[in-house]
């Protein structure tokens, strides 16, 4: 049931641009009314030019927002005057409309027009609506579509067979209005709703209600009756399902990350398990997509994964994306050749294949699994799947499902003006898509990794002792970087249970793992006669063991990612150690030898790495005394004592003994973190890379 979120008075309080702006929020605040990114809304209204002359305009949702949360900055503003003659006109192409319309800007600086706009405009009411209710877009799905939307509504309802968007489809419409005023919507088979009001209140309870209508159709026809043929499977246990999907999950990450570094997200809410274990699910699924706004989140079909056992499941999947990957080239190549041959289509051969894996996943008995360039992205996709099974339990409650078919998804998938919304994102940043663990990263060193690498792209997740000052960083990630960029977790790297449930953690959150950061410090300071072997263990614990089980969990994820066909670019293993670890420091021995130990297993690492992808390297920073919690501890104390100074000496002594008379900072050793991470290092293992200011003593040999 669309719910009624208006508030008269709140509204009153509104301008007429105010009024757009907050109908458009309360439409997609309700995904089951109105998809992430899809649907438009606007508004006509007389307003006055910058030289005073009053001007007929019309308001209506730009390019690439989202409804739900667009601002008054969202909508563009064309002159009526302009625009409402093309109505005459016979045809129109995309590309003559979209430079046609941006001649008609009331005010410069507004987004690029939708594609839409000539449909709002076309329809002579105030304002107008265009959304992707489930209930109507399982009518507009039906095998008997238009029959079915005239028995239930009769001359309220206009229904209209598929066009693509665009100038033929908005002069249909406006003919079709044309011929029967009386009308309150139109339903447009495999795409949506359209709506109407003469205010702003009219036309959003206008929506509401036909939604309303459908919905009860379809209950009052669903009564009864076992949905989608009743269940085929049982779910597993919520245990069972999430361990399977960790078991998976860099298989598939793998296997869909050889274009670029893809993340994934995983579903197996009430809903999606009903859906996925049902008699009918399967069919319903690989029959198509339900409408262009679904379509372009979730491609034509997904990739579904029957399965015996754990092992069965592994090689299924495998064998799965590889065929989803061919069929969809045979598909691309197919109807490229047959639009080509039709002319329908300008420049098609500018347009590249899109990639060819699957962007939705169903795994009966497990759940659903959605891909993204983002954490955001992919549950976009996996939200925007549980509207097209929405959709598909609708449909087939009214008698039967009708899907786009592949020549209409082709038109959707490479339309033009479709891809130009792909344009509006900003260009990717440097480690877009990847996935960091960085240990110790709830302050110091550790913070300023996981800002600067979140800062180029990266998810980040923040493993930390505090798991208060974890969940600090992580929200400062996401307030800088977006929701869903950061993952906090309290880890003693020391535990061997706590660090494979804190990378099977990210795994059931991300999808796997490009990045190991190994971070995590202690430090002491005491000749080697008064060093107790609790001390030389609790150091070597942390620097030497913690080191070793964090690079033995990054590798398991890494070489089944690898296995998977992942091909972006070369993993990353960063230790970091110390300028002690090359050059001992006095009265330091547990210290310094434990240094020395990573260094030496990370080149052992990258032996073992290097047929994987996997590089392992190594940064020496000294005294980064700023924002430490070692330095803030006894440590600092031991230290001056080493050197017959004050504590609060410390900073000035390191900078003047090492060449370049420099301090060293957090954000130092981030930016060698980064290099070493990134493509610009793609050649590069077994490395240390000093950032000391220079320590003669420590000059790599």
């Amino acid at each position: 049931m669309p719910t009624n979120f208006w508030n008269d008075a709140h509204t009153a309080q509104l301008d007429e641009l105010g009024l757009l702006t907050h109908r458009s929020n309360l439409l997609g605040h309700d995904r089951s009314v109105a998809n992430w990114g899809g649907g438009n809304t606007s508004m006509k209204t007389l307003e006055h030019d910058f030289r005073g002359r009053a001007t007929r305009v019309l308001w209506v949702k730009g390019s690439g927002s989202d409804l739900a949360t667009i601002t008054r900055k969202g909508f563009t503003a064309l002159r009526l005057d302009d625009t409402l003659p093309l109505i005459e006109r016979a045809t129109m192409s995309d590309d003559e409309m979209v430079n046609y319309l941006a001649h008609c800007a009331f005010t410069p600086g507004h987004p690029r027009a939708s594609i839409e706009t000539l449909m709002q405009e076309f329809i002579p009411a105030a304002h107008v609506d265009h959304t992707h209710a489930d209930a109507v877009i399982a009518f507009c799905c039906a095998v008997n579509s238009e029959a079915l939307t005239r028995e239930v509504f009769g001359d309220d309802v206009i229904w209209l067979p598929y066009i693509r968007p665009g100038f033929p489809l908005a002069k249909l419409i406006a003919q079709a209005v044309a011929q029967r005023p009386h009308a309150r919507a139109v339903f447009m088979a495999k795409h949506g709703l359209v709506t109407w009001g003469d205010s702003a209140r009219a036309s959003y309870h206008n929506t509401l209600a036909i939604i309303q209508r459908a919905e009860d159709y379809i209950a009052q026809r669903a009564q009864g009756k076992s949905a989608l043929g009743g269940a085929r499977f049982d779910a597993l246990p919520e245990a069972e399902r999430r361990a399977l999907f960790v078991q998976i999950a860099p298989i598939a990450r793998g296997a869909v990350s050889q274009r670029r570094h893809t993340l994934l997200h995983f579903d197996d809410s009430a809903t999606t398990l009903a859906f996925i274990n049902a008699v009918e699910a399967k069919s319903l699924a690989l029959s198509g997509a339900a409408c262009p706004d679904h379509l372009v989140h979730t491609k034509p079909t997904p990739l579904w994964i029957d399965w015996t056992s754990p092992d069965d499941l592994e090689t299924n999947l495998r064998a799965g994306l590889e065929s989803f990957a061919q069929s969809y080239r045979e598909y691309y190549e197919a109807e490229t050749r047959a639009q080509n041959l039709k002319s329908e289509i300008q420049n098609l051969k500018s347009i590249a294949m899109d990639d060819p894996h699957p962007r939705i996943i169903l795994i009966p008995r497990v759940g659903l699994i959605a891909t993204g360039k983002d954490a955001a992205t992919a549950q976009i996709s996996a939200e925007i799947y549980q509207r097209a099974i929405a959709v598909m339990r609708g449909s087939h409650a009214l008698g039967g499902f009708v899907p786009l078919t592949p020549t209409e998804d082709y038109g959707v998938e490479y339309w033009p003006l479709e891809r130009y919304k792909l344009t509006l994102a900003p260009p990717p940043r440097e480690l877009a898509g990847k996935i960091a663990f960085v240990t110790g990263s709830a302050s110091g060193i550790g913070r300023a990794i996981a800002l600067r690498l979140a800062q180029e792209g990266a998810h980040v997740v923040i493993a930390d002792l505090n798991r208060a000052g974890a969940h600090a960083v992580a929200q400062t990630i996401a307030e800088k970087f977006g929701a869903g960029r950061a993952l906090a977790m309290q880890c003693d790297v020391t535990c061997e249970d706590q660090v494979v449930a804190a990378f099977d953690q990210t795994i059931a959150r991300y999808g796997g793992l490009d990045i190991l950061v190994a971070n995590a410090g202690h430090a002491s300071a005491h000749p080697i006669d008064q060093t107790s072997l609790a001390e030389w263990n609790r150091i070597h614990a942390v620097l030497a063991t913690g080191y070793f089980l964090t690079a033995r969990e990054a590798f398991k994820t890494m070489k089944a990612q690898a296995r998977g066909g992942q091909t972006a670019s070369p993993f990353g293993i960063i230790f970091i150690a110390s300028k002690n670890a090359i050059a001992p420091g006095n009265g330091a021995a547990a210290y310094s030898a434990a240094k020395a130990s990573e260094l030496h297993l990370a080149r052992c690492l990258a032996e073992e790495g290097g047929a994987f992808g996997i590089r392992v390297n190594s940064v020496c920073p000294d005294a980064v005394l700023e924002g430490s919690t070692i330095w803030n501890s006894e440590w600092r104390a031991q230290r001056a004592r080493e050197y017959g100074i004050a504590p609060e000496q410390l900073e000035e002594f390191y900078r003047k003994r090492n060449t370049l008379k420099v301090n060293v900072y957090a954000e130092d050793v981030a930016e060698a973190v980064l290099f070493l991470v990134s493509a610009r290092s793609a050649k590069t293992t077994g490395a240390v890379l000093n950032v000391d200011g220079g320590v003669p003593g420590a000059y790599v040999r």
